[in-house]
């Protein structure tokens, strides 16, 4: 079964093996990064509503169940933004139900942690990431570029409140480039905002995979380091790459259709798909060659390698 609204599972340092959850349909999201590794936003709004069906992510879930080992954790995250989706709550509960051992991890740019119903979903999982590359908005508009509704004042302001009624585990990412969001004054606008939030963890990111926009480019080591000197909190951590000893451990039976589901939400080398899928490096080349000859996918020469993604019909 190839699966339109599930993917992996994917390795994760601090995930362990991680289960993807989409839950909107491809780049619909309340921001238009100039980083985002899933291409650009094409539906670029505000509005909540059941872009994918509940009943169609349960079959899912069900069917993966009855044939795979769980996963560490279920992830929603994906090709937009999970929190537009105004049936995220009751999908958790519904993990909750069925796999109260399988824990919940939340990937979200914070726009709307200000909505009280989003509020109330996020409460109920057990690791929250939430994304804050700036604080002014001349910078949040130039790196997020976002929905033009959308106040980078109350999405800060949504943030802090929802982190102090929160119990469980809050990694903020901040995201950098180099020229964009790294300069001394958005540092320490940057560095105040998170005092208020007070994470677990900060976890500095910055280019891997291509982004929306060609001339932007990753930051250096010293670069980061600067970054962290500056931003001056206790527990900070660049994000490494995925370790190499991490594994998924779940040999799914259809490469071809675990390629497609994983490489239509993020570009991947051979490497990453390789430790993903947990298959032999003929299957995969066999697959990719396939898939380039029917012209489905396409390979993008990065500093890591060449990245496939699939082409957007």
């Amino acid at each position: 079964m190839q699966y339109k609204h599930i993917f992996g599972p994917v390795p994760s340092r601090r995930l362990g093996i991680s289960l993807g959850v989409d839950l909107v349909t491809h780049k619909t999201c309340s921001l238009d990064c100039v980083y985002c590794e899933c291409g650009k936003t094409t539906q670029l709004t505000l509005e909540q509503k059941e872009y994918v069906r509940f009943k169609d992510v349960k079959k899912e879930l069900d069917h993966y169940w009855q044939h795979n080992v769980d996963p560490d954790y279920l992830t929603f995250s994906g090709s937009g933004e999970p929190t537009l989706n105004n049936r995220l709550g009751q999908v958790i509960d519904y993990i909750k139900e069925k796999k109260p051992h399988v824990k919940v991890a939340v990937l979200t740019n914070s726009t709307l942690f200000f909505d009280p119903a989003v509020h109330q979903a996020l409460l109920k999982a057990d690791v929250v990431v939430p994304s804050l590359d700036a604080v002014s908005k001349k910078t949040f508009a130039r790196i997020n570029r976002p929905d033009p509704a959308l106040d980078i004042h109350r999405v800060v302001k949504g943030i802090e409140t929802f982190a102090k009624e929160y119990t469980g585990k809050i990694w903020l990412e901040v995201f950098i480039l180099p020229g964009i969001n790294d300069s001394r004054s958005d540092l320490v606008l940057l560095k105040e905002a998170i005092q208020k939030i007070n994470p677990e963890v900060i976890q500095i990111n910055t280019l891997d995979r291509p982004g929306t926009m060609s001339d932007i480019k990753p930051a250096s080591r010293p670069e980061l380091e600067k970054v962290i000197e500056i931003l001056g909190f206790p527990n900070i951590e660049v994000i490494a790459k995925v370790d190499g000893d991490i594994n998924a451990r779940i040999k799914r039976a259809d490469v071809r259709a675990a390629i497609v589901e994983t490489i239509h939400r993020r570009p991947c080398t051979k490497k990453d798909l390789l430790q993903i899928l947990g298959v032999e490096k003929q299957e995969i080349d066999k697959v990719i060659n396939s898939l380039e000859q029917e012209k489905k996918i396409v390979g993008k020469i990065r500093e890591r390698g060449i990245f496939y993604q699939t082409l957007k019909e």
